[in-house]
């Protein structure tokens, strides 16, 4: 008994029904299954097992590949001859014997097709997971740059909103002075508004209130204070049709009689190029 099973644990007999083991171990197989009863009905179970298990999962094959397989392996069976004895003189019938792999050929038959119908199905439904991942990693990648617009959008408008109502708080107080700036001979339709306050010493450029034409890529305005007739640095900015910011904060100055623009190189110039000034506007106080 001990032994019996021990050799149905090695898998041996799998292989035997499957066909995968040689002449002499076939041999070594059958011996232990006529000398141990229950060698025999495991082989037996192993057998109906299997079939019911290609059964079961048998699947439709793409048309005529069956009758391709079929034939390949009928093509490959040994063909069975009748053994002819010598004459005598009665007539002898002989019963001829299936090959007693016919049951496992039989078997394979089911398992292969089974196996082909799982890997159809198996590569189908692969292949519908990755589309629909593609199709969900493309929503998400959509879904996060609306995401990123949108917070963009409210954080423009936000600070929109905030130069607006400094905007009106610089216009409605007296310690702000505003300083109209009109277009020069280079360029009559220019003109720009400068808010200055003299205490604290800013300087901001409205640019709500901002005609200037557009300057390209090389070069930038430049905003100069007037300081006991001679120029100051308060920085660079660009006129665009869509600014980021309403309100420009320029550098500070304390004490100016005049504020102008000049359109210089990008980065600004230590000197004011004076026939490329574009609006000027005196100080009133």
């Amino acid at each position: 008994m001990e032994e019996s099973k021990a050799y149905i644990e090695t898998g041996i007999l799998e292989l035997y029904v499957l066909g995968q083991l040689n002449a002499h171990e076939q041999r070594e197989v059958e011996e232990m299954a006529a000398k141990y009863p229950e060698i025999k009905g495991e082989i037996s179970a192993i057998e109906i097992a299997m079939e019911q298990y290609a059964i079961k999962h048998a699947m439709q094959p793409t048309a005529g590949l069956d009758k391709q397989i079929f034939e390949k392996i009928l093509a490959e069976e040994p063909v069975i001859k009748e053994t002819v004895s010598a004459p005598a003189p009665e007539a002898k019938i002989v019963q001829l014997t299936p090959d007693k792999s016919a049951s496992t050929i039989k078997l394979l038959r089911f398992a292969l097709v089974a196996c082909i119908g799982l890997l159809v199905v198996s590569t189908v439904a692969l292949y519908s997971a990755h589309d629909k991942l593609n199709t969900a990693n493309q929503q998400i990648a959509s879904l996060s740059l609306d995401k990123e617009k949108f917070a963009a959008t409210v954080s423009f408008m936000k600070g929109e909103n905030k130069d607006l109502q400094e905007i009106a708080a610089i216009s409605s107080d007296p310690t702000w002075t505003l300083v109209k700036l009109a277009g020069t001979k280079i360029s009559p339709q220019a003109n720009m508004m400068v808010y200055w306050h003299k205490k604290g010493q800013h300087v901001m450029v409205d640019n709500t209130k901002m005609a200037l034409p557009k300057n390209d890529a090389d070069h930038q305005y430049q905003l100069w204070a007037i300081v006991n007739g001679k120029p100051v640095d308060l920085g660079v900015f660009d006129a665009t049709a869509e600014p980021k910011k309403l309100l420009v904060t320029m550098k500070e100055v304390g004490n100016a009689q005049a504020f102008a623009v000049t359109l210089e190189k990008r980065g600004g110039s230590i000197s004011p190029t004076m026939e490329k000034m574009v609006a000027m506007g005196g100080v009133s106080i």
